[in-house]
């Protein structure tokens, strides 16, 4: 972000309380697009800690200012243009490992070049100025304000699914009562994401209640987690180094540059491609749906080290939510692990099938998450490529109608709630088709796939890493091999 305009992210994703609260701390205000080279410079070098793949370094210029750039260097924009006249023929030369890395890199800078319009300030900036009008009209038709009536039905919902778990428990039909749990967690997710974006009450303190009660004491998952991550993913969607929610080592990778082994800034390590990396991924377009069925599990075990590692906030007004998600683990684990399994359930196989099965049904929640962005670009455009841009390229909507709105609980929407991510779910049909006009009149494609055609986008993603993961193991056999006969 450093030499970015994050204005829009900002506003995006922030309550009008918290941005006069950021008020305060503002030390001083650009104007226009004077950008700070040297920490720019600094920032982009080290992103690109143990990977042969880095972005390009992002150096800016001002001509009307008289900045000057480095000798040799360029910014990011003019980098990454300037890769669209990259000599073909070098793909033909003899490549080791990494630089076959590098050529599949600029191949998808330059797919995106093509497709999208270009990172130019003139052009962005007029891209930006549409989306602040459209952003205004989605005020003015009242999209940003809460469906409540909305909510009456989904509590109807959980209602039924919870009636529904209770009452065949008590008949004995353990797999069925699983079922229905697992339909009841699934369908609560949408709430605790509604919430974690301060969808429903617009308050900061009582979404951050509702979310806590439903994720933590109802769901054995840490909100404050789940805030932590998906705030980040927000900011910066698809970037390999620095997104978590597509950093899955060593079971998945969405793109090549994670064949060489990047370091994540979000948790502080580097992401080795080791030999359990080598072994998953050449199968992961054979094991995806496989291994998104213990995705709850992995959940618990991050909300735990997010919650033991105290890697919330310690001050201000949200330091208390740690205390009272730890108090919430301790009920969900009372009236799940104890009373519900244990109690409930009298053989040892039972209870395994009852945790299992629960836990399994909610895997079309992960398949949703995860098919908004798997398929979708990891290229970094540079600094000059504007939000609703990266947005919509890093992000795909999922076509479905009405009526199934509430088995993807708004996750099918997601290219417009990346672009507007306070707007309550419930308005999100309504909004799409300003965000299509938007998308003709700026020229930005707007990637829109059914649910089966969507999944057949993320496979096919992942068949063709496992691929280039192939092509990198040659490259280096042959290299070594060379090394050898020298």
């Amino acid at each position: 972000m450093v030499g970015r305009d994050a204005t829009d992210e900002v506003n995006g994703l922030h309550s009008p309380e918290t941005r006069r609260m950021m008020d305060k701390y503002r030390i001083g205000r650009i104007e226009g697009r004077q950008m700070a080279e040297n920490a720019a410079t600094v920032a982009a070098e080290s992103s690109g800690e143990g990977s042969r793949s880095p972005s390009p370094p992002a150096v800016f210029d001002q001509p009307d200012k008289g900045l000057r750039k480095r000798k040799g260097e360029m910014s990011r924009s003019e980098s990454a243009t300037s890769l669209s006249s990259v000599d073909e023929g070098t793909e033909k030369q003899p490549l080791d490992g990494m630089a076959h890395l590098d050529v599949l890199t600029r191949k998808e800078i330059n797919l995106d070049l093509s497709k999208y319009p270009p990172p130019k300030p003139e052009v962005q900036d007029a891209i930006v100025e549409k989306y602040r009008q459209l952003n205004e009209r989605i005020k003015a038709e009242g999209l940003y304000n809460c469906n409540y009536s909305a909510y009456a039905i989904e509590a109807s919902r959980y209602t039924l699914f919870f009636t529904l778990m209770l009452l065949f428990l008590h008949w004995g039909w353990y797999t069925t009562s699983a079922f229905f749990l697992g339909c009841l967690w699934h369908q609560l997710a949408f709430t605790v994401h509604d919430a974690g974006h301060m969808g429903i009450t617009h308050n900061f303190q009582a979404d951050a209640v509702i979310g806590i009660i439903i994720a933590d004491f109802l769901g054995g998952l840490s909100l404050g987690w789940w805030k932590r991550n998906h705030n980040v993913h927000h900011i910066v969607t698809n970037s390999p180094e620095h997104d978590p929610d597509i950093e899955h080592m060593p079971f998945f990778a969405i793109s090549h540059r994670f064949l060489a082994s990047l370091r994540s800034t979000y948790y502080e390590r580097v992401m080795a491609y080791d030999a359990a990396a080598r072994f998953f991924i050449a199968l992961q377009h054979h094991l995806y749906y496989v291994i998104l069925l213990f995705g709850r599990f992995n959940l618990y075990r991050l909300s735990w080290v997010y919650l033991l590692g105290g890697q919330g906030p310690k001050k201000g007004i949200a330091a208390w939510h740690r205390w009272l998600e730890i108090a919430g683990q301790i009920f969900f684990w009372t009236w799940f692990g104890y009373f519900l399994v244990y109690r409930s359930i009298p053989t040892a196989s039972a209870r395994i099938w009852f945790i299992l099965v629960s836990h399994f049904v909610t895997t079309p929640v992960h398949v949703q998450i995860t098919l908004s962005h798997f398929a979708m670009s990891t290229a970094d455009l540079g600094v000059h490529e504007s939000f609703p841009q990266k947005m919509l390229r890093t992000t795909m909507d999922v076509d479905c109608p009405e009526w199934l709105d509430f088995f993807h609980g708004g996750l099918q929407f997601q290219a417009i709630h990346h672009l507007f991510p306070r707007i309550p779910r419930h308005n999100l049909r309504r909004t799409q088709g300003l965000v299509q006009a938007f998308c003709e009149e700026v020229g930005i494609p707007y990637a829109l796939y059914g649910f089966v055609d969507g999944n057949r986008e993320v496979i096919g993603r992942l068949r063709e890493v496992a691929r280039q993961a192939r092509i990198l193991r040659k490259c280096q056999g042959v290299m070594a091999g060379e090394g050898h006969r020298h």
